[in-house]
């Protein structure tokens, strides 16, 4: 603040080199300025204005169930029609978010590219994307066992596609991020990860869809399933070691927002289910062929022991986040109210229910065959608890509601009553 009272110096000294941070005060003659409070009554064209991005988190979650559903081991009847129910759901629920967010956007132009750098909200914008992987999955799953030949060739041209939409994603947002925004160390929360998280379920998604894939089709897409999954992990990698110093110089976060911390499961649970996934399918994808020159060995065979290995010396490290995670939200827990950060009970922990299930395939254990249920029994419960919990939220106005998502923040663009 200067001398005569301004804060305009403070304010344009923060957002000077065309970058501001992410907890910048706004100023006073804002329209959404701090000194504004959420409106009492606001009309539906007002909340659908504040429809964002991590509502996604919510098709991610139903479509990561499904998938459960679709590989877990121990089945019995009927289990791949509540599989199939989950998947339509996804679908449906899919395709109207996406006409929600899209009319938002039409109400509020400003808002889409202030969402793509928003410092909160433009981290879940790879939701979207991870929802889609999700779908090619069930697609896979569900649909090619029960259709012929040409949804095989459709998946094998969708999957490159996702492939060079989820790398355009994945560095472009990050480097939006670097550009735009300053986020603090003290702030880092798991869904920095987001924006490559498109990538850490390639590999999965390549171990899904090769059995059905010519042999032609079926070494590119397991090549590049090894390495888009190992360019994601690596980032992650970065993103983790931020995260983990934040924990160990700050404090925790929000109880409410600690339900997030599961996000810090995924990316290890994804990958090991990939490692394992893609290595216990060498053999059969390389056929004994010569390859990377060498006639000595069955490379195929090292590719599978290798791939098995890096999947089980990762699985521990999603359990070990998972345990930190859950001992948090259960301290606290009598203080939490619904965010959509409760969705991050299901996504990421389905990235260790898979690994899990991968492994126990390769190991042939039925002890881990039975854990896997159990795994997939709780998912679906915390399906069930955080969907009540959404819709409870969404009608008492908690979420999808001016000043209370996380839009509240966009510097400039109005929140208030008959903003949208």
């Amino acid at each position: 603040m200067s001398e005569n009272g301004s804060i305009t110096t403070g304010v344009s000294n923060r957002k000077r080199d065309g970058y501001r941070e992410c907890d910048d005060p706004e100023s006073a003659d804002s329209p959404n300025g701090i000194d504004h409070y959420p409106p009492e009554t606001v009309t539906w064209r007002d909340r659908v204005a504040h429809f964002t991005w991590p509502w996604f988190a919510c098709t991610m979650s139903t479509g990561a169930l499904a998938v459960v559903l679709g590989q877990t081991p121990n089945t019995f009847t009927g289990l791949q029609t509540i599989g199939k129910i989950f998947f339509i759901l996804a679908i449906v629920l899919f395709v109207a978010f996406t006409a929600i967010i899209i009319t938002r956007f039409i109400l509020v132009p400003q808002k889409f590219l202030a969402s793509l750098h928003h410092p909160v909200e433009s981290l879940f914008f790879g939701s979207y994307w991870v929802t889609i992987s999700l779908l090619l999955n069930c697609i896979q799953l569900y649909g090619v066992p029960n259709t012929g030949p040409w949804l095989v060739k459709a998946l094998e041209i969708l999957f490159w596609m996702y492939v060079a939409a989820v790398l355009i994603v994945g560095i472009g947002q990050y480097y939006v991020l670097f550009q735009l925004e300053r986020l603090k160390v003290n702030n880092a929360m798991p869904a920095w990860i987001f924006p490559i998280y498109p990538l850490l379920v390639i590999g999965p998604l390549a171990g899904t869809i090769i059995p059905s894939q010519p042999h032609t089709a079926a070494v590119p897409i397991w090549l590049a399933g090894v390495m888009l999954q190992g360019m994601g992990w690596c980032v992650a990698l970065m993103m983790y070691a931020i995260y983990t110093q934040r924990l160990m110089v700050s404090a925790l976060p929000d109880p409410s927002t600690r339900p997030g911390m599961y996000v810090s499961v995924g990316p290890a649970g994804y990958t090991a289910a990939a490692l394992i996934s893609l290595g216990r399918q060498a053999p059969a994808v390389f056929e004994r062929k010569q390859f990377f020159g060498i006639t000595s060995l069955l490379v195929e065979d090292v590719i599978k022991v290798l791939g098995i290995m890096a999947g089980l010396f990762l699985l521990l490290f999603s359990f070990w986040f998972f345990c930190v995670s859950t001992i948090s939200v259960i301290a606290g827990a009598k203080q939490m109210s619904f965010t959509l950060n409760w969705w991050a009970f299901v996504f990421p922990n389905a990235g260790m229910t898979l690994a899990t299930i991968q492994a126990g395939g390769a190991l042939s254990s039925a002890g881990i065959n039975g854990l896997c249920s159990a795994l997939t029994i709780a998912l679906v419960i915390m399906w069930f608890f955080t969907a009540i919990a959404h819709i409870l939220a969404v009608r008492k106005g908690q979420v999808m509601w001016p000043g209370k998502d996380e839009d509240k923040t966009m510097n400039g663009i109005r929140w208030g009553a008959h903003a949208a």
